[in-house]
């Protein structure tokens, strides 16, 4: 899908891009699967600020996604393909032969009109769905599951997709984007492809009120806070900081490993770094 560019004619659309939406067949969701979004602007249950920068933004209608892909051996013909504000990939709107309609993250290349399938023994075409332990090895996949019957939770951004590379007894190995290899129970299914809308990545916001239409607040560096607020502040003049970075209560950071998982450890291959 196409960059859009903006003739210069002020500061904010100087750099500006955006997409131009070619892809898309529908303006409207399908109401029966959309839900209230409550939006927490970072605060806990209590009113706490707990995740800062966070705040504003337009509202949203939540689309339920099917990360499941549950439906066993019912062909489904994509309907419509949808702008979800609430993730970077595309959605498609799919009609089951039942009359059951779901939506599913859009793969790479799946138009209006084509066809997917979800089973055990299905062919390998972008969009259909099927356990690891009978896709080929080397095929690329996304929405994979960790847990058997649990939903996608790999590989669901824009553009994304892992590696089938090997199997060994109950496990498949999986190479990720950042190079880490890990091993997944065979059981698990995953959908054939990469997640569509590939120029995600290539936007420029252009300007700070765009970030505020997400919901992204203005990032304050903490040496430019007073000593109250933040560890590195203070200073006269541009100090920075003094010391190791660290978070506002004192965690250092940029390096620091604060992995305390042990238990899955045991199904990490490789390390993404080395």
């Amino acid at each position: 899908m196409p960059i859009r560019k903006y003739n210069p004619t002020s500061p904010g659309t100087r750099f500006r891009t955006v997409q131009t939406f070619d892809d898309l067949s529908a303006n409207e969701p399908y109401r029966p699967l959309t839900e209230k979004l409550h939006r927490s602007g970072g605060r806990n249950n209590r009113g706490e600020l707990t995740s800062w920068w966070r705040g504003g933004g337009h509202k949203r209608l939540y689309r339920v996604i099917d990360f499941k892909r549950d439906k066993k051996d019912i062909p489904a013909k994509i309907a419509t393909v949808e702008y979800d504000p609430n993730r970077s990939a595309r959605i498609a709107l799919v009609t089951y032969a039942d009359g059951e309609k779901r939506y599913i993250l859009q793969p790479l290349g799946l138009k209006v009109g084509d066809t997917i399938v979800a089973g055990d023994n299905v062919d390998i075409l972008p969009g259909n769905c099927l356990p690891l332990k009978n896709i080929p090895l080397g095929t690329q996949i996304h929405n994979v599951e960790l847990r058997p019957g649990k939903g996608g939770q790999i590989a669901r951004g824009a553009g994304a997709s892992v590696q089938l590379i090997a199997r060994e007894g109950e496990y498949a190995s999986v190479k990720m984007p950042s190079g880490e290899i890990r091993k997944i129970n065979i059981e698990c299914v995953a959908t054939i492809g990469q997640v569509g809308n590939l120029d995600h990545e290539n936007v420029t916001i252009g300007k700070a009120g765009r970030s505020r239409w997400l919901g992204k607040r203005p990032h304050v560096r903490g040496v430019a806070m007073n000593p109250v607020d933040h560890p590195l502040g203070g200073g006269e003049g541009k100090t920075s900081g003094g010391r190791h970075p660290v978070t506002p209560w004192g965690q250092p950071t940029k390096g620091f490993k604060t992995r305390r998982r042990k238990d899955t450890d045991r199904f990490i291959v490789q390390r993404r770094t080395k």
